[in-house]
């Protein structure tokens, strides 16, 4: 059993104070013009570059529910488990692909107007991973001839 969950006993000040800044980031995401009230206005043009980068992220989430449908759609011959599971991981990953535009927006545009450096992230190195290794799997099931 974790420390603290379900024992009564509180959970600690990091848990609670990751928490704390965990809840303030996503207040963030709905209340975008706090940002403003931190640091310096950034020259606009790196804000309109954070802008399409979001975007571009948000494309890539669409994309990515795209590919779930169809693969659960056109790709009827495939054992029913594989379909579902790679549908899921498709759509999965197009919903944290936009959760992570919204988050890193968020931080990238904090980040400049403190002044500080941009946040470094592992998402995508992971996301390309994943999508990597679901394509693979897919061009084997095509030179099997499972998928038609």
């Amino acid at each position: 059993m974790r420390p603290g969950h379900g024992t009564g006993r509180p959970l600690g000040p990091v848990v609670t104070d990751g928490l704390r800044s965990a809840g303030a980031a996503v207040r963030l995401w709905f209340a975008p013009a706090r940002i403003r009230a931190e640091g310096a206005t950034p020259d606009y043009r790196f804000s309109l570059a954070n802008e399409r980068t979001f975007l571009a992220w948000l494309r890539t989430g669409l994309a990515l529910i795209g590919g779930g449908f169809a693969v659960d759609q056109f790709l009827p011959r495939l054992h029913p488990g594989l379909r579902v599971t790679c549908t899921v991981v498709l759509l999965a990953g197009g919903a944290l692909c936009a959760l992570r535009a919204v988050n890193h927006w968020v931080r990238c545009e904090r980040a400049m107007r403190r002044g500080e450096d941009l946040p470094v992230t592992r998402f995508p190195t992971a996301l390309a991973l994943a999508v990597g290794v679901l394509a693979v799997a897919v061009v084997v099931l095509v030179l099997l001839g499972r998928t038609g």
